[in-house]
């Protein structure tokens, strides 16, 4: 078996490989740049290969080939499903996308298209190379704790609203594996454990992908990025059943789901036990002031509609003490019922996410925000409330 070698050519972004007699040529490209879907295009013409490998799973390549956006959402479906977080970090990686694309004129993703295109006219046969996108968002959350979602959101949210300028030369400096080395690492040292699922783990899967493609001579269209840990992996033996597994809850998140409710519980009934019914009665009204209070907070600050800050306040009290339940679901489809999104909010979306006004103005994405900070106010509320209630007790 043949690794990577100093021989090998590595130009224009193109870095030539081989494996049991194979072939490949990984194109590392810009994903919103003019240059890099033209690179593609010229590239696979000219090699003529037996497959070509595309970083898109199968959900990105149907949105591709049916240039389907988020017409068939269904938000009460995504809200019973609790989906709303995945759904809103794929909005908003969607929209940093969209931003450059537009100003460099390009449709997103064009690198991928050219590719599929230009491998049907040379008859080669498609690979999709990627790991679900959904498996990819599902494990970089689970892997994240409470405060380090709410901070990441709140990040991601601010920096799609940004307005900062950038142009068509910085996006193709971006193809220089070292500045996108460097990068990461930023990513790294914030969120490593978000990192590891967006970039560490999907270079493996890709890297499997490729070198077990069929045919001879392959072709692989992959984000610059992913091509330095492409190489770093090339001669592991690499399963992908694992990293395909959604992790299940880990301890920590199982005690805050289900322990931190049964200790309220227990010390209201501590009060009502130690210092009788006044006691325990004005624990019980702290409880549900400062859950219906900071709940109805979290949902102003989505403009969410008067009855859903009311219906997000009266049921925090007691889905917080209720692990299967969140605030935050009753009052989405409180909202998704009041203000139901409509044809204009569905063919906005793609505007809209462009900017952090745009995100509190369309239905759709504002109902997402009152999950979120909804469920945000609730739990502030329930971590508020004890040392409220042991004040109480303490009397």
């Amino acid at each position: 078996m043949e690794s990577p070698t100093e021989n090998q050519p590595e130009i224009k972004n193109i870095t030539s490989l081989e494996k049991n007699g194979k072939k490949f040529t990984i194109i590392g490209t810009a994903h919103v740049s003019k240059q890099s879907a033209k690179l593609v295009e010229d590239t696979i013409k000219e090699i003529k290969p037996d497959a070509v490998c595309v970083e898109l799973c199968q959900s990105r390549f149907d949105s591709i080939q049916k240039e389907q956006k988020f017409e068939d959402t269904d938000i009460i479906q995504v809200i019973k499903e609790k989906k709303v977080y995945l759904l809103l970090s794929t909005l908003i990686l969607s929209s940093f996308q969209k931003k450059i694309a537009d100003k460099m004129e390009i449709k997103p993703g064009q690198e991928m298209i050219s590719a599929i295109t230009a491998a049907k006219e040379s008859g080669a046969e498609i690979v999709l190379a990627d790991r679900d996108l959904q498996i990819t968002l599902k494990r970089g959350w689970k892997s994240m704790g409470f405060f380090e979602k709410i901070k990441i959101i709140s990040q991601l949210i601010f920096a799609a609203g940004s307005d900062e300028e950038i142009s068509e030369e910085e996006i193709e400096r971006l193809k220089n594996t070292d500045v996108l080395e460097t990068l990461l690492d930023e990513i790294g040292k914030s969120h490593p454990r978000l990192k590891n699922a967006l970039i560490t783990e999907r270079d493996k899967y890709l890297s499997n992908k490729i070198k077990n493609s069929k045919g001879k001579n392959i072709v692989a269209v992959v984000g610059a990025g992913h091509v330095p840990g492409i190489k770093k992996y090339w001669d592991e033996e690499i399963e992908i059943e694992p990293l395909e597994e959604i992790p299940p809850p880990g301890k920590l998140l199982k005690f805050f789901k289900w322990g931190i409710p049964g200790i309220i519980i227990c010390l209201i009934c501590a009060g009502f036990f130690l210092g009788g019914k006044s006691t325990g009665s004005e624990m019980i009204l702290v409880w549900i002031g400062l859950n219906a209070l900071m709940a109805g907070i979290g949902a102003l600050l989505a403009f969410a509609h008067p009855l859903t800050i009311a219906t997000a306040a009266l049921a925090a009290p007691f889905t917080s003490l209720n692990p299967m339940v969140a605030a935050g679901w009753v009052s989405g489809l409180a909202e998704a019922f009041l203000r139901k999104p409509k044809v204009k909010d569905i063919s906005d979306l793609s505007t809209d996410i462009t900017s952090l006004k745009g995100f509190w103005k369309n239905n759709l994405t504002r109902i997402l925000l009152v999950v979120v900070f909804t469920n945000i106010g609730s739990s502030i509320g329930t971590f508020a409330a004890f040392p409220f209630l042991l004040k109480i007790m303490g009397q």
